[in-house]
């Protein structure tokens, strides 16, 4: 069985019927939605998918900036004043 990784589920045939009030339920949740009892999707709301791709962006610069200070030796100094 798989893992559901949502506080909140609804059938497929849920989500049919009123997709805008399993939304609204969630409270900004990721709502599982399964067949047969299996998840099969997530639907996540627009403000929360929102800031999920804010949060990896973050975890990508962080990456970025931790490989840049590993090569901080081989920086050139560069006085403001000359930019």
């Amino acid at each position: 069985m798989r893992q559901v990784f949502a506080g909140y589920s609804a059938s497929i045939s849920e989500l049919k019927k009123n997709p805008s009030s399993l939304i609204n339920s969630s409270n900004g949740s990721a709502i599982a939605v399964l067949n047969h009892n299996t998840p099969t999707a997530y639907l996540v709301p627009a403000e929360t998918y929102e800031n999920m791709i804010e949060i990896l962006d973050d975890i990508e610069l962080r990456d970025i900036v931790v490989k840049r200070l590993d090569d901080v030796d081989s920086a050139v100094e560069v006085d403001i004043e000359n930019l």
